[in-house]
């Protein structure tokens, strides 16, 4: 899986606020911004001691007792601290069940003591044992102490683009019949059911990507490698109107399984294609409403007002012309310098509420196999 994990957006890292003022490298994640959001953090400090004074008694005479007010204030948080407890072991309870894990017995060590340090165990099990467990937050509000848990599948930063110009170099070779009309199976599903957009449509981000970079190279004055840029402009409108036809054919999608059980597997090429196609046709059948968009959020706390500050997945998850040459280097260049001003990305993420209302049953199990066969496919046409 080199090719997919090669090419990333800048230099990025969730979860942050404040921006740099210069740019990091083009290869790297999206660019690492200064100041992390402030939230809970243990202290390095421990608590107090408490002893009894050696002149108790002493001490006993100079005090007065509270007045009544004080007392009934006093009773009231003793009976707030056990609300919060009961809620506490309760959603704990929630929590542990639906995730399959057994919590570390702690009532008998008191309050506060004994809610830390079953926090701390279930955070230990969770990540041991959850493939896309995030965090858990204790949620205070008024009426109730409840968790909540965030599972997210983290795309790494990376440039999900799918090559077309290979896919119609390969469809030339008349020995590669089969593997072609299983890839080209396999696009289909990407393009009509998980709903993956492709650069020739004008909705698309990289339509307009590839656009301006058309309009930098036919601007500027010609250099040396002008009549290459131009080449490979006309390649990816014309390959990419071609094969937009080819995929967008609904045959590849009524006859998938026909063709899977008709392949005849001459070599690891065959085999590897076959072993994408039967992944993809899985998917297919085991969701066949669902996209890479249903789970999508921002990776951090955002309002309405940080939209327009957020990296959508359809910025980073495309067909593209090719990954290869002169146009996809300035591609990928305008790309990474246009995602670096962003602070935050859309990734696949699940957030769950453990207060007592119904908990859904949902995961990433589509998003984590999805995203491997793109990887996959990326990976199947840049190397054949």
């Amino acid at each position: 899986m080199n090719y997919a994990t090669q090419h990333y957006i800048g230099n990025y890292k969730p979860t942050r606020t404040k921006k740099t003022k210069a740019f990091a490298p083009t290869i790297g994640r999206v660019r690492q911004l200064d100041a992390k959001t402030k939230g809970r953090k243990r202290s390095a400090e421990r608590q107090a001691e408490i002893r009894t004074d050696s002149h108790a008694a002493n001490g006993f005479l100079r005090c007065s007792f509270l007045p009544k007010l004080q007392e009934t204030q006093t009773v009231q948080a003793c009976k707030k601290s056990e609300k919060t407890e009961r809620d506490f072991y309760q959603s704990l309870s929630k929590l542990s069940e639906h995730y399959g894990i057994q919590p570390i017995q702690s009532r008998q060590y008191g309050y506060p003591y004994n809610m830390a340090l079953a926090l701390d165990d279930t955070q230990e099990q969770l990540r041991n044992k959850v493939r896309d467990w995030e965090e858990i937050r204790l949620i205070q509000d008024s009426k109730k102490t409840y968790f909540t848990s965030e599972e997210r599948y983290s795309t790494g930063s990376t440039l999900y683009y799918i090559p077309v110009i290979p896919l119609y170099r390969l469809s030339k070779n008349p020995k590669r019949k089969q593997a072609v009309q299983l890839l080209q199976s396999v696009c289909s599903y990407l393009y009509h059911t998980a709903n993956i957009p492709y650069y020739r449509q004008e909705c698309s981000y990289l339509y307009w990507i590839y656009e301006m970079v058309s309009e930098w190279v036919l601007c500027d004055d010609e250099a040396e490698e002008t009549p290459i840029y131009i080449s490979e402009i006309k390649q990816a409108e014309q390959i990419g109107e071609f094969m937009e036809k080819k995929i967008y054919s609904h045959y590849n999608l009524s006859r998938f399984k026909e063709r899977l059980n008709g392949i005849k597997i001459k070599d690891s090429f065959d085999h590897d294609c076959f072993k994408l196609a039967c992944e993809a046709f899985a998917l297919y059948e085991e969701f066949p409403n669902k996209t890479i968009y249903n789970s999508a959020r921002p990776n951090g706390e955002a309002d309405e007002d940080d939209m327009e500050n957020i990296v959508s997945m359809d910025k980073y998850v495309s067909f593209c012309a090719d990954a290869k040459g002169l146009l996809f280097q300035a591609l990928f260049d305008s790309v990474n310098t246009e995602l670096q001003e962003y602070g935050q990305m859309e990734e696949p993420i699940i957030l769950k509420r453990f207060d007592g209302s119904d908990i859904t049953s949902i995961t990433l199990d589509f998003e984590n196999r999805v995203f491997d066969l793109i990887e996959e496919l990326i990976y199947i046409l840049n190397n054949f």
